[in-house]
C-alpha cells in the first residue's frame, strides 16, 4: 500500500490518539503529544463525518479540559492546528484554547461548559426546546448563529433565526444523544452579519429575504426543524 505524505501524517495522528485513548482509559492524564493528538484527531473525523469547519472545531474543545491532563499542559498548548478534508477541500483547523471546553466526560447533558468569566449572563428573549437526534455529542458555542446549528438538533429553527445562546461569551451548551434540553436564545448583535458558521446566511441577518432564503437552503440541506407552512406549501 503506497500512502501520500498527508495520509501518513493523518495515521500518526491517529496511531497517537489511540495511545491517547488507551492511557485516559487506565486514569492516567495526557501529556503535550497526547492531547495535542486526542485533539487534532477529533477535528479529522468530525471533517470525515461530514460536519462544518466550526463545528468540529467546536467538537475538538470539548474533548479534553484541564482535569484530563497534566499540570502545565494547558499552558503550553494554547493552540492545536491541523488540516483536514472537509466536504468542500481541505482546511487548517485551528482549535483554540484547546482545553476550554471542558471534557465530554465530565459534564453532564445540556451543561453550560464554561471557557471564560461566568459573571455576565444575558437574559433569553426566546426559549426552545432542543433535542439531539445524532448519534454523538453535540457542542454549541456562546457566539454560534443557533439557527445554522448542527442540522441533527431539531427545534424551532425560524425562531432561532438570528439568534446565538444566552450563555457567557466563551461558554458552550453540550447535547447527547437523545437529550431534549431546553435553551435560551438573544439576539446577535453588533453589525448582525454572519459569516461562515453552515453557510446558510453568509450575509446580513436582516436583509430582505435573507431569512427565507436561509430556511430554504436548510429545509434543501436536510436540517431538522428549517421547514415552514410556506416552504412546505412550495414543494
Amino acid at each position: 500500500m503506497r500512502l501520500t505524505p498527508t495520509e501518513r501524517d493523518r495515521l500518526l495522528i491517529f496511531t497517537a490518539a489511540e495511545l491517547a485513548r488507551a492511557r485516559r482509559l487506565r486514569g492516567l492524564l495526557l501529556n503535550v503529544p497526547e492531547a495535542t493528538a486526542l485533539i487534532a484527531d477529533t477535528v479529522c473525523e468530525a471533517a470525515r463525518d461530514g460536519v462544518r469547519l466550526a463545528e468540529a472545531i467546536e467538537r475538538a474543545r470539548c474533548v479534553l479540559g484541564p482535569q484530563d491532563v497534566l499540570p502545565g499542559v494547558p499552558d503550553l498548548v494554547t493552540e492545536v492546528n491541523v488540516e483536514a478534508v472537509f466536504a468542500d477541500g481541505t482546511r487548517l483547523a485551528v482549535v483554540p484554547d484547546p482545553f476550554g471546553g471542558g471534557s465530554l466526560g465530565e459534564a453532564a447533558p445540556g451543561a453550560v461548559i464554561s471557557g471564560t468569566d461566568t459573571a455576565y449572563l444575558p437574559q433569553p428573549v426566546h426559549t426552545l426546546t432542543v433535542r439531539n437526534t445524532a448519534t454523538v455529542p453535540v457542542s454549541v458555542t456562546s457566539h454560534f448563529h443557533f439557527f445554522e446549528a448542527n442540522p441533527r438538533l431539531d427545534f424551532d429553527r425560524p425562531t432561532a433565526y438570528g439568534m446565538r445562546l444566552a450563555v457567557p461569551a466563551g461558554s458552550s451548551v453540550r447535547f447527547d444523544p437523545g437529550a431534549v434540553i431546553e435553551v435560551g436564545l438573544v439576539p446577535i448583535g453588533g453589525a448582525r452579519v454572519a459569516i461562515g458558521f453552515a453557510g446558510l446566511v453568509d450575509g446580513p441577518l436582516d436583509a430582505p429575504g435573507a431569512k427565507q432564503q436561509a430556511l430554504r437552503r436548510a429545509a434543501a440541506c436536510g436540517y431538522l426543524g428549517a421547514l415552514t407552512d410556506e416552504l412546505e406549501g412550495e414543494r
